[in-house]
């Protein structure tokens, strides 16, 4: 049974219908088809044969042709060949319906689309709540500007991830050596910890920096010192508060090794 899709894919001058894999017929005009397809335009185009000498199926008039991709695909796939005034372009937020537009853009010539998944996949917002789908997603469209950008946000997670449904489109190769970057980054980022030059060449000297020192510098400071001088870049017993967060940041970093981890981590300091 089939039925027939909704605006604006049943114009009832259409030349031609598309009837997707789940029996949606959606009703379109060839020239704009031809004109963002270079595969619609040859298949159009090809010679005629006399009414009678093919078993091509026709429907009000109007040849059918079957396709293999289901309606949602072939849906989004038709707003980007028609003119934004009669159809706005698919939003592509989905990351589930990504690969499937993708293939049928690939398939049919259409590399406005690939672009666009591009731009997706590139969303600032999805890749940093799902960095690592949008990693299999690009990896597996051998998309590697996109896998790379996403392959570093998946630093701001941690090194084991929780199972995603995108799993099967990668290789145990390919999820094997983006967990090692990631735990290479996090061996990178070890002797951050231990050279405090960052500090010293901000501040110039401890005077520039009295908060770090509590009761040390300020007579009047009730703050608790410690005696473990590993962070503290003049040798000096720091607060306790500064020893917590640089012990407990460093071995945050080591899981999740990016900026941003610094940047949560110190949102939790009452002093930061």
């Amino acid at each position: 049974m089939t039925t027939c899709a909704s605006a604006p894919f049943n114009h009832a001058r259409a030349d031609i219908i598309l009837r997707s894999a789940d029996g949606v017929e959606f009703r379109v005009f060839m020239l704009f088809l031809s004109l963002a397809s270079p595969f619609f335009e040859t298949l159009f185009h090809l010679p005629q044969v006399p009414d009678g000498a093919t078993d091509q199926e026709m429907k009000d008039d109007l040849a059918v042709i079957t396709m293999s991709e289901d309606s949602k695909t072939l849906d989004s796939f038709l707003r980007f060949c028609y003119p934004s005034t009669l159809a706005d372009d698919p939003s592509l937020e989905n990351l589930i319906d990504i690969l499937s537009v993708l293939a049928a853009a690939r398939k049919y010539s259409l590399d406005l689309i690939e672009e666009k998944v591009c731009q997706a996949l590139a969303n600032q917002n999805v890749l940093e709540t799902e960095p690592i789908r949008c990693f299999a997603i690009a990896r597996n469209a051998r998309l590697t500007h996109e896998t790379i950008t996403a392959a570093r946000h998946t630093l701001r997670q941690p090194l084991i991830p929780a199972h995603f449904s995108e799993i099967g489109l990668i290789t145990a190769s390919e999820l094997l050596a983006l967990l090692t970057y990631h735990k290479n980054c996090g061996i990178a980022v070890r002797p951050l910890m231990k050279d405090l030059r960052w500090l010293t060449e901000s501040y110039r000297n401890y005077h520039n920096c009295i908060w770090l020192f509590g009761p040390y510098y300020i007579g009047s400071c009730s703050c608790e010192q410690v005696t473990d001088n590993r962070f503290s870049p003049w040798g000096i017993p720091t607060v306790s508060w500064w020893a917590t967060y640089m012990q407990e940041l460093s071995e945050l970093l080591i899981d999740r090794p990016s900026g941003d981890t610094e940047d949560s981590s110190g949102q939790d300091n009452p002093n930061g």
